[in-house]
């Protein structure tokens, strides 16, 4: 699974530093929070077709992972982003649920039916 990467997280990220390559291995998604886009050269492995037209708009290019190698084979001046890792499944691990100062979710539809076993 490769997290998506949104235009906001980018400009957060890059700061005045808009002269460098944001690097994504995964997908770049618009952000409609954001209203002015600044200027951005983006490489990543997929881009949303709202994202694309939105750097392209503000002036900024669209790169491919290949693209970007040819660029700057070291990896000078880029950025590497990923995006957030968190599932609903990880909330189910960890100590055992209804253990005392336990946050783990049990596997169970309401918490009325884990204290009653016929409703399971």
């Amino acid at each position: 699974m490769r997290p998506p990467v949104s235009l906001s997280k980018m400009v957060k990220h890059l700061g005045d530093k808009t002269g460098r390559t944001a690097v994504v291995v995964g997908t770049v998604t618009d952000d409609m929070r954001i209203l002015e886009l600044p200027k951005l050269e983006v490489a990543a492995l997929r881009f949303t077709e709202t994202a694309r037209a939105r750097i392209t708009k503000a002036g900024g290019s669209c790169l491919t992972i290949d693209e970007l190698i040819m660029k700057a084979p070291s990896g000078a001046n880029t950025l590497l982003l990923r995006g957030p890792t968190m599932r609903e499944a990880k909330r189910h691990w960890g100590a055992g649920a209804g253990i005392k100062g336990s946050h783990t979710k049990p596997y169970v539809r309401s918490r009325y039916a884990e204290r009653n076993p016929g409703l399971k």
